[in-house]
């Protein structure tokens, strides 16, 4: 069985004089429509909630309440979407450090490190910080953050469905499901579909709505 998350590498960044350690990670980057949606946390270290996990080992229910608890407890806490219209102008990975960094920019507490979800560190984030590959399952501020993307985006993509049912964005959040593909046969992209992502970029087998 697999440990839970830890704050080794925010004691880590501390004990080097980095005060304030936020985590950042986001979601929605595989889609085919919706925005891709970072968050930035900053954990009070004797406050923290218990049971925060990689918010995919987790169920909804579970991400739902732990969301409210770190909403309620964390020193601070920022949530950025880039939607799809940006992700097509720019590409997806472009698209997703712009969320980490308006994420970050957006926390009320200015960060002086950030420990950041995976391999790929954005440019100009505003601090010093580090990558942590499978981040979300070992840092506690990485796997908070990835909680709070998740809900924030599964509560938008909610919404989205009740202006464009046909799709069934409460069920797949985007995400290419057989179900998803076959309503895109059947009524083409709306606005919310990402155009740069295949099958939508063969436009000619669609007609938008």
């Amino acid at each position: 069985m697999s440990s839970l998350p830890h704050l080794r590498f925010e004691r880590a960044a501390m004990r080097r004089g980095f005060r304030l350690v936020a985590g950042l990670d986001e979601v929605g980057r595989g889609p085919l429509a919706g925005p891709v949606a970072a968050a930035a946390v900053i954990l009070d270290p004797g406050r923290i909630p218990k049971g925060i996990d990689d918010s995919k080992a987790m169920g909804a229910a579970a991400r739902e309440a732990l969301h409210d608890e770190i909403m309620a407890r964390a020193l601070c806490v920022s949530v950025a979407f880039v939607e799809a219209e940006e992700i097509d102008r720019i590409n997806i990975r472009q698209a997703s450090h712009a969320a980490m960094r308006r994420a970050l920019a957006g926390l009320s507490m200015a960060p002086s490190y950030a420990l950041v979800d995976g391999n790929d560190m954005p440019r100009d984030l505003g601090c010093d910080g580090q990558t942590i590959v499978k981040g979300d399952a070992l840092s506690l501020s990485i796997a908070a953050a990835s909680i709070v993307a998740k809900v924030m985006r599964d509560r938008l993509m909610a919404r989205a469905h009740a202006r464009h049912p046909v799709y069934g964005f409460n069920s797949h959040v985007g995400y290419a499901t057989r179900a998803h593909l076959a309503a895109l046969t059947a009524h083409g992209p709306c606005r919310l579909h990402r155009m740069s992502f295949s099958p939508m970029r063969q436009g000619d087998l669609f007609a938008s709505v």
